[in-house]
């Protein structure tokens, strides 16, 4: 028996060990970045996923009402990354790494159904420009210098795969996006420099499929088309966090 409850705690001493290494030898961190309407919570399931798997991963709380905020809030998590960074944005966070991921930390940059945008380009460019065939996001008309999306529409437009109860309380929760952030233009896209990623979402009432093609294709990005809603981190976490782990292999 005695021998029995060594050989056990052997056992598990060794496969302790071995996740240990296992973590220490990832040789990047991923910080990311949410997008307009949500707030980081919305990361968790891919967060858990990529932590179980060893990674260090940071996720960046955006006051959304302005692109210089934003970009600050994540240069400040970057620099707490303890190695180089794989910088993963949705959505509006698209436009934030696009200008944050200059930092030299910065390693690759991953969007997930976001805005890649170009210098001197905006959010606002590109949600304005025409899309004939393919829905738009349903925003409401701006007030006090902030948006919303129609919360009868926002279960359907932004997270249609997702359950319902769930999307319900997202519309009532929404973050107010300030002008701000979606009228200021990019100055330097760090993607000219970086190697990027790109996830499509194929079923997108947000971000319409053939900008986001656009956008992939004007970044040079690699790209991967998945049959999901926009909110694709909550409809498809172990895709997303597969995407991410191959964009930090490379």
């Amino acid at each position: 028996m005695r021998r029995m409850i060594v050989a056990l705690f052997t056992v598990i001493l060794c496969a302790t060990s071995s996740l240990a290494q296992s973590a220490a030898e990832k040789p990047v961190s991923i910080v990311l970045v949410h997008g307009a309407f949500v707030d980081a919570s919305g990361w968790q399931a891919v967060y858990d996923i990529l932590s179980a798997d060893g990674y260090e991963v940071l996720a960046v709380q955006n006051p959304t009402v302005t692109l210089e905020g934003d970009v600050e809030a994540t240069r400040q998590v970057i620099a707490k990354a303890t190695k180089p960074v794989v910088l993963v944005g949705h959505s509006y966070g698209g436009a934030v790494i696009t200008e944050a991921g200059g930092d030299p930390k910065v390693k690759s940059l991953v969007y997930l159904a976001a805005f890649a945008l170009e210098a001197g380009e905006s959010v606002f460019d590109i949600a304005t420009a025409p899309t004939p065939g393919e829905d738009k996001a349903p925003l409401l008309e701006p007030a006090d210098g902030f948006l919303l999306v129609d919360s009868e529409k926002f279960p359907t437009a932004f997270a249609a795969d997702v359950d319902s109860a769930k999307t319900r309380f997202m519309a009532d929760a929404q973050v107010p996006w300030g002008l701000g952030a979606v009228q200021t233009k990019i100055t330097a896209p760090a993607w000219k420099d970086k190697p990027t990623f790109f996830m499509v979402t194929k079923q997108d009432h947000m971000i319409p499929p053939s900008q986001q093609r656009s956008m992939a294709a004007r970044a040079g990005a690699k790209v991967l088309e998945i049959d999901s809603s926009h909110a694709v981190m909550l409809s498809h976490p172990q895709d997303v966090a597969d995407f991410i782990v191959g964009a930090a292999g490379e």
